[in-house]
């Protein structure tokens, strides 16, 4: 047996208090007169080994008091192997509020057992130890030490969050907490589920913080989770079938039936049939939106699915433009083919403007910019042109026949991209269309069909570096490039080898391939368009800046919340950091004034808690080791008393309370009972 406070023992001097009033202690005798004295002697021997008997046991029960007391306060206890250790403790709890933790076992929600394993390691500490409760929330007000009183107070507000972290990242910010203090005596507590695609915990050297896991016996669920979607097309098109991409996992080991998929649309559901599904699976089905107006549209896929039921719906938002904007820079005159293309298509607008009267600023207010024959491109249009199509833009470069090649060699390098070297005037035939790509791909029926291909009557040689990332559109029947695409930044580059001009080219009268070239080079896009976020994942978005003089403020509102988010400028953009403010959700709108939306962002619950698979008990000893350990324990356990043991031992203070008061309590029956 080990004393958790040995100091105390020296108040076992106090046991001398009642020798020395026993010893000291003279009784007053009364003169009794008899009247037969026969029996006196007899008497007196009887009554005084009576007395002395009552005496030593009052006194032995006031010794036994009093030492057992100071016993309660030196707080034995006996070792159970692990190191005891004395002094102020450092204790950090975290509590799993994730979705997986509404799950309801034995008749309560997981969330509520966690709670009450959180206040039951608490109340197994000293009143002056020190505590961390923490969340997959991370609030700023769960990042310090605080009383024993304050942390309960902390774990009757943990609530279900729709954040999720990685079991490694909360271990982190456990070990953060704990180090940043003086006390040397630090402990961790995670009390979760301990789902298997966020427990990344690995065996660890570090003995400093001893870390101990509490997992929650869950039961394993079938769940149907509408995971994604995307659209086919970068831009979505007003009056036009947009097909739009819906990814479905089944995570259970059952298939699942009829599992029905509907669509909220511009205040319309539409019923979109009855899936089955493979156990363990994932299916994607494409289905098509038809638009009737143009602007910011919100939308909403649902499917119908029981218990789990937060991933059962995807929000999603879509812009569909006004019109598509296309900047033809010109050295002369304009092109009156190119001018007629896209005429032909309302959606379009075109601008022709010449080289020398650019406003640069303007330029990523286009979808498509188009260079017509310059003669050559100087540093600063260069420049601009570049960043345009870093940013995500579309530029389709037209060299002249007389076309200053040094400049354009400095231009094409810099993107960079294969350069134009010499002219060269006899008669070619394109021979071959790549109808793989997004400029071609679904644009014919039939590619075997007798499709009239483009013919120069000259061209530009060009180089042909493998590093450049060329990748053909149309080629020659040499199989060199007539028509070539780069990836720059988050934009596309495409180079033609022939000038615009129908004198050595007559693309721009070949409708067939000519427009719908034109139409998707306008419409594709570089970046990918994100129609839908999660709730702790995309915590940084991006957007235009704003085109208004002096300071301006972006605020983003829900359905019930509105907050300002961290705004920082680069360039043209401006990133947005949300920083765990979303909590719940639905569609969110970006605005400086509440009547001008700007964007519309649709925010999700994040998927990870749909994967209802769990490490067992053995599982994780085995996968973490070390110093981590796994404490076993059955729902009725008591942890205060499982702690204290784990920590200090078998505790007997509390024994030895009751004994104190045990031996008291036969003092008052000696003294009041025994009669002399």
């Amino acid at each position: 047996m080990q004393f958790l406070y040995p100091t105390f023992l020296f108040a076992l001097a106090a046991i001398a208090i009642p020798i020395i009033i026993h010893l000291f202690h003279f009784r007053r005798f009364r003169k009794v007169y008899f009247t037969n004295v026969k029996f006196l002697k007899e008497v007196k021997e009887e009554t005084s080994n009576r007395n002395r008997l009552k005496n030593l046991l009052t006194l032995l029960m006031r010794i036994l008091a009093i030492a057992f007391l100071v016993f309660a306060f030196a707080q034995p206890f006996i070792p159970q192997g692990n190191e005891v250790k004395t002094g102020e403790q450092a204790i950090s709890v975290f509590i799993d509020n994730s979705y997986s933790m509404s799950s309801v076992t034995a008749d309560i929600p997981l969330l509520e057992k966690a709670k009450q394993r959180a206040r039951e390691i608490v109340e197994a500490y000293a009143v002056d130890d020190r505590f961390q409760i923490l969340t997959h929330d991370f609030e700023g007000r769960h990042q310090r030490l605080i009383s024993k009183e304050d942390a309960l107070s902390l774990i009757d507000e943990v609530e279900i969050t729709p954040a999720v972290r990685e079991v490694s990242q909360v271990l982190r910010r456990q070990k953060q907490a704990l180090n940043n203090s003086i006390i040397e005596n630090k402990v961790a507590y995670l009390i979760s589920d301990f789902q298997k695609n966020i427990t990344d915990i690995k065996p660890e050297s570090d003995t400093t913080v001893t870390v101990n896991l509490v997992p929650l016996q869950s039961m394993r669920k079938q769940n149907i989770s509408l995971d994604s979607c995307w659209f086919q097309a970068p831009v979505q098109m007003k009056n036009q079938p947009n097909p739009l991409v819906v990814k479905i996992r089944n995570l259970s080991d059952e298939p699942a039936e009829n599992v029905r998929l509907t669509l909220n649309h511009q205040g319309q559901v539409k019923p979109l049939g009855s899936l089955n599904i493979p156990a363990n699976s994932v299916i994607t089905d494409t289905v098509n939106i038809t638009v009737l107006k143009t602007g910011w549209h919100e939308a909403e896929l649902s499917i119908t699915d029981y218990p789990v039921q937060f991933d059962d719906k995807l929000y999603f938002t879509f812009k569909v433009p006004d019109e598509v904007r296309i900047l033809v820079i010109n050295d002369g005159k304009t092109n009156r083919f190119l001018d007629a293309a896209f005429e032909g298509i309302s959606i379009f607008k075109v601008d022709n403007l010449p080289a020398k009267n650019l406003d640069y600023s303007k330029l990523p207010d286009y979808n498509l910019i188009v260079t017509n024959e310059l003669s050559a491109i100087s540093s600063g249009l260069s420049f601009e042109l570049k960043n345009y199509a870093s940013g995500g833009g579309n530029l389709l470069v037209f060299p002249g026949r007389n076309s200053n090649v040094s400049s354009y060699k400095s231009f094409l390098s810099a993107l960079p991209a294969n350069e134009i070297v010499a002219f060269d005037e006899s008669e070619r035939i394109v021979g071959r269309i790549n109808t793989s790509e997004f400029v071609f791909k679904n644009v014919f029926e039939n590619t075997r069909s007798n499709i009239r291909l483009p013919q120069t009557q000259g061209n530009f040689q060009l180089t042909n570096f493998g590093s450049r990332g060329e990748e053909q559109l149309l080629s020659y029947r040499d199989g060199s490039t007539f028509l070539g695409k780069y990836r720059i930044g988050q934009g596309h580059f495409y180079l033609c080898a022939a000038p615009l001009s129908d004198k050595y080219n007559d693309l721009v009268r070949n409708a067939e391939i000519f427009i719908p070239m034109a139409y998707k080079m306008s419409v594709s896009s570089g970046k990918e368009s994100q129609i839908a976020h999660f709730i702790g994942q995309d915590e940084v978005l991006e957007t235009g800046s704003p085109k208004k003089d002096g300071e301006t403020v972006y605020k983003m509102k829900g359905s019930s919340e509105e907050f300002i988010p961290e705004q920082r400028k680069i360039g043209t953009k401006v990133i947005l950091g949300v920083n765990n403010q979303i909590k719940e959700a639905g569609f969110y709108n970006l605005f400086f004034e509440e009547e001008d939306v700007r964007e519309k962002f649709a925010f999700n619950f994040d998927r990870k808690e749909s994967d209802l698979d769990y490490y067992t008990e053995d599982e994780l000893r085995a996968k973490t080791g070390g110093p981590i350990q796994v404490l076993e324990a059955n729902a009725e356990t008591d942890f205060t008393q499982f702690i204290g043991e784990r920590s200090r031992g078998i505790v007997l203070w509390k024994w030895c309370l009751i004994l104190a008061l045990i031996f008291l309590a036969l003092e008052t029956l000696i003294l009041r009972l025994w009669k002399t």
